[in-house]
């Protein structure tokens, strides 16, 4: 009997229905006509030990039992779920194949990976374990998943990363916990001060904008535009590119701050003559932006529509298992394997038939193309979220589901369109000794923008695409111009002062945060860390950021005030509690990248575990030798919960 083990129950039924009918429903399982067996688990069937389940006097939160690092590693059944971890036992018992059937990621692989081990399965049947990677849930492509069963010993090093993930945050968000809440209360803090190497370090950011836009003081600073008119009365206007003499005048922004500085600069040119003294003008493309990842979803998606991380992920879900309208959503790749190309005819066709508004006034796909998002290297178990073969019924579906699927539908198009044309033209205008510039640009072919006519603005549809130009599409200086040549003389009309005003940061938002997650290289403040995240930059994994801020919110540590995120009192009362390597995204980014690294096979587990281990020896002394005066006299400012699982978060979505 092959017994199929699926992450979800929805999972689970898709992989059931193209199996040989009639079927039989068992409780927690569903047979096949020939014999084989498909069941789930229903989300982690398995959690890390409490500590007491180690030392029955580790119940009380003592400073002295810290750090506490178990030395041999216990997985305990979750109660709510140990019925489906019954049925799996008798089931892999009877079963002569297992088929590995977790969610297409790396905690999806350990969450069946943990199953098979905890239940004993040992020597060649351990070692004859497959793996099904499934990112649609429609028959059609359920069928073609199982023609492409991979040996699960391939998975591995992912599966080891999961693991050393899971209990390096259990060390650490269970001792720093532990750490703080017990130094709180000695404060008078009487709630329990929850610390995590990704959701402390994201507070941090929070904390750290807030007290920037706090202490901002805006200071004028100004700028020059010429107002120029050719022999034939045409009129256009450039602006002025400060030389290195002003370079004590100016931030090091390349602002200018004395304003004497601009004002002798507009009588200078006040009803001179200008010179033009280059012309550069280029034909560029940009390419289709990619088609989307969770996180490029999520960030897109929150400035067009206001949704939140959560409200996202809860929404491709839906539309992933209950519509089977999108592949996988919880993928961190923009890219597709270059054989799905093969099917887009179908997956054109369904769009085509169930969002046709997307292409009025549009040319018709050409499925024929090619973009750069068809390539195997960024591709391993999981690949960009696209539609899938379903038709949708619009109507059918929630708003939020029917802006999300045409959003998703729409990025999937852009791939079978060519690239936007466009001519840019740059001048340089010479005027008593001062250089000004301008910009124009003509569209000679909309290409793949012509599906974007009605967002709400081009270039949003393109950010985070890789594969666009490097352009200067915001900037302000783009205008037409009439034709102009090489030393040609025009005429200042005049100069004109413009005083502005340096702008405070923004306080974070949804889109923000997560873009801030996603590149979290800008606010790592080592060097050579930087370099170190260039490739492999992210705070969090897709499957983890919305959860991680929504768990900000519950535990009281952030608020909305509208569209912006604040941290309350008791969130910055932690952060100025806790030393700066917990609260700075760079120790977090560099346990992404060495879990990464896990995952390549290009790191051991024990040569992650080991320097983590004497950091956290580190930390829980120094905790031991301050107390969080910080949080005096704060109150707790979320709802009361027991010490006993301050520090644990939910790794995966249940069905």
């Amino acid at each position: 009997m092959i017994l199929y083990i699926a992450e979800k129950p929805s999972l689970g039924r898709a992989i059931a229905d193209v199996l040989p009918k009639p079927h039989k429903k068992g409780d927690g399982f569903i047979t096949a006509a020939n014999g084989d067996c498909v069941s789930w688990c229903i989300g982690h069937l398995l959690e890390q030990a409490e500590p007491d389940a180690y030392d029955d006097a580790f119940k009380s939160w003592k400073l002295e039992h810290l750090p506490i690092v178990p030395q041999t590693w216990k997985l305990m059944p979750k109660t709510k779920t140990r019925s489906q971890l019954t049925v799996l036992r008798k089931l892999v018992k009877q079963a002569s194949v297992i088929i590995n059937a977790g969610d297409p990621d790396r905690e999806g692989q350990l969450l069946v990976d943990e199953v098979i081990a905890y239940l004993g399965v040992k020597g060649d049947k351990l070692n004859q374990v497959q793996r099904l990677l499934i990112s649609d849930l429609n028959p059609q492509a359920v069928k073609r998943a199982l023609g492409q069963l991979r040996s699960n010993r391939e998975f591995i090093p992912l599966s080891t990363s999961a693991l050393a993930r899971s209990r390096a945050d259990w060390l650490y968000g269970m001792n720093m916990t532990r750490a703080y809440t017990i130094q709180g209360r000695k404060v008078g803090y009487q709630g329990v001060l929850s610390v995590g190497r990704v959701q402390t370090p994201l507070l941090g950011l929070v904390v750290r904008r807030d007290d920037e836009i706090a202490d901002f003081k805006p200071k004028s600073f100004y700028e020059v535009l010429a107002h120029l008119v050719t022999d034939q009365q045409q009129t256009f206007t450039a602006k002025w590119q400060p030389s290195e003499a002003c370079q004590p005048y100016m931030d090091e922004d390349g602002r200018v701050l004395a304003k004497g500085l601009a004002e002798n600069v507009v009588a200078r040119i006040n009803g001179k003559p200008a010179q033009v003294t280059k012309i550069e003008a280029k034909d560029k493309r940009q390419n289709p932006p990619l088609p989307y990842s969770l996180s490029a979803l999520q960030i897109d998606a929150a400035k067009r529509f206001g949704l939140s991380a959560k409200e996202v992920l809860d929404t491709c879900q839906s539309l992933y298992e209950r519509h089977k309208l999108i592949t996988y959503p919880r993928s961190d790749s923009r890219y597709l394997p270059k054989e799905q190309h093969a099917l887009a005819p179908k997956v054109l066709d369904a769009v085509l038939k169930g969002a046709a508004a997307l292409v009025d006034g549009c040319e018709a796909p050409n499925a024929k193309l090619k973009s750069k998002a068809w390539d195997d290297s960024k591709v391993d178990a999981h690949h960009a979220i696209i539609p899938t073969e379903k038709v949708a019924n619009l109507s059918s579906l929630s708003s939020n589901e029917a802006k999300l699927y045409q959003h998703v539908a729409r990025q999937y198009l852009a791939q079978f369109y060519p690239a936007y044309m466009y001519a840019e033209t740059a001048v340089e205008v010479t005027i008593a000794g001062g250089l000004f510039t301008t910009k124009a640009r003509q569209d000679k072919s909309l290409g793949w923008k012509q599906l974007y006519k009605r967002a709400t603005t081009v270039n949003q549809a393109s950010s985070d695409s890789s594969s666009t130009s490097s352009d200067d599409d915001n900037d302000d200086t783009v205008q037409s111009l009439p034709p102009l040549v090489k030393g040609q003389i025009l005429q200042c009309e005049r100069g004109e002062l413009l005083e502005k005003m340096t702008q405070a940061p923004k306080h974070f938002t949804d889109a923000t945060l997560l873009g801030a997650m996603t590149g979290i290289s800008r606010y790592v403040t080592n060097s050579d860390i930087k370099k170190i995240l260039k490739e492999t930059d992210g705070l969090g994994t897709e499957a983890t950021r919305a959860g991680i801020i929504e768990l900000l919110f519950k535990r009281g540590y952030l608020v909305r005030q509208g569209k912006s995120i604040l941290a309350t009192p008791v969130g910055v009362g932690l952060i100025r509690s806790l030393p700066e390597s917990a609260t700075t995204p760079d120790m977090t980014a560099l346990w992404e990248n060495s879990l990464d690294a896990i995952s390549q096979k290009r790191l051991k587990y024990d040569a992650f575990m080991q320097p983590l281990l004497s950091q956290l020896d580190n930390l829980i002394t120094q905790a031991s030798s301050q107390l969080p005066s910080a949080l005096q006299g704060v109150a707790s400012s979320a709802p009361k919960r027991s010490f006993k699982k301050p520090y644990k978060k939910k790794t995966k979505a249940k069905s």
